[in-house]
């Protein structure tokens, strides 16, 4: 039984989180178990029938990610994914059909878009609008389902999840928050009126890039059922050793989230005065738009820090004169990573846009490399 209660700090959460009662001479956390079928004489009563319905690697992590997502609630669900935008998808498409109507934020994460003309195939009317100004406030008349991206990826504009909630619910909208950026020590979206906390745990919350994964958490054991079976017809299921490296990888969320918060909110400075900067964003940054919102509403305010560069070339030198950053794409790794966002063509973003991940590196390394490649880029 856990021991957690209401005080429990998180990184004590975080360590012990969906952990099994204690089984003398077993492992604390059991490995992986890779099964497509289990023993099953008789009826199929039991917890455990076919791979592709359950599996107890993933019990337990559900388990872990539903204490951090909600804790100290009851009757709370996670349902794990092979990737993030599988959970998306099994959101957005398990809960809706033929003549609902979805509404999405306008600069949300680019794959969006994909799901958009499948919900429009599926005649599921989408209606958009930006995520700052809490504007799908307006395009909520007759909605099925609101889908809030906060922050958003990779603008990282931030919107008042309460207040769309509360007026979501009573327009009859179920409400959906992408926490992805925030991770459940970030922000907690059941705790503040979503129905639906859906993350890529392939970012912040493992943190070490070597694992895709996604989740669902929600409190609803009705709209649960349909998450998971979702999941079921369509078999987007995580593998068992996905599945233990995520739940391993959560041990060191508190110090990861802490210590690249940090690291981002000192980057963020750093740059506010450099000249060849400009649209500088993060949430934590005192003076940033979402700064005010976002310290209502998030308790710690994730790791990646955007801004422009004064051009494609200008912002490709600079990529390509870190030495502490690779060039890769994703976010939330312990290892810091940038890119030049506008160069796969689906964000309104100008072409020096840079998306930058914050690692763990130590702040004044990775605060000095970055200003030296800005110098050395400039034409």
């Amino acid at each position: 039984m856990s021991t957690m209660n209401s005080r429990t700090g998180d990184g004590t959460r975080a360590v012990r989180a969906g952990l099994p009662d204690p089984v003398a001479y077993e492992p604390t956390l059991p490995g992986p178990v890779f099964a497509a079928h289990y023993h099953l004489p008789g009826e199929p009563t039991g917890p455990y029938t076919y791979g592709r319905d359950e599996n107890p690697t993933w019990t337990h992590l559900e388990r872990a990610i539903g204490e951090l997502e909600a804790p100290e609630e009851t009757g709370v669900e996670t349902v794990v994914f092979a990737s993030g935008m599988a959970a998306v998808s099994a959101v957005l498409l398990s809960q809706t059909r033929a003549g609902d109507t979805v509404v999405l934020p306008s600069d949300g994460y680019q794959a969006l878009a994909l799901v958009r003309e499948q919900l429009e195939a599926y005649d599921v009317r989408v209606r958009t609008a930006p995520t700052g100004g809490d504007a799908q406030l307006g395009v909520l008349d007759g909605a099925r389902l609101l889908w809030i991206e906060t922050p958003s990826n990779p603008g990282l504009d931030v919107c008042d999840v309460r207040r769309l909630a509360d007026a979501a619910h009573a327009a009859g909208a179920l409400v959906a928050v992408d926490n992805t950026l925030a991770t459940p020590l970030g922000q907690r979206p059941l705790e503040l009126g979503a129905d639906f906390s859906v993350a890529s745990g392939t970012k912040g919350l493992t943190g070490h890039g070597d694992v895709l994964l996604g989740y669902v958490t929600c409190r609803d054991a009705e709209l649960a059922a349909r998450v998971r079976r979702w999941r079921k017809v369509v078999g987007a299921i995580p593998g068992p050793m996905e599945a233990w490296l995520a739940h391993r990888s959560l041990a060191t969320l508190q110090l990861r989230a802490d210590k690249q918060g940090a690291n981002a909110l000192a980057l963020a400075e750093a740059l506010r005065e450099h000249p060849a900067v400009s649209g500088l964003r993060h949430p934590g940054l005192p003076g940033d738009p979402s700064y005010t919102v976002a310290s209502r509403q998030m308790r710690r305010f994730g790791s990646v820090v955007s801004f422009t560069l004064p051009d494609r070339g200008y912002a490709e030198r600079f990529l390509d004169g870190l030495r502490l950053a690779e060039d890769a794409t994703s976010f939330g790794g312990v290892r810091s990573t940038a890119e030049r966002r506008a160069r796969w063509g689906g964000d309104a973003v100008p072409e020096g846009f840079v998306r930058f991940s914050v690692g763990a590196e130590d702040p004044e390394d990775l605060v000095a490399d970055v200003l030296r490649a800005l110098d050395a880029a400039a034409p």
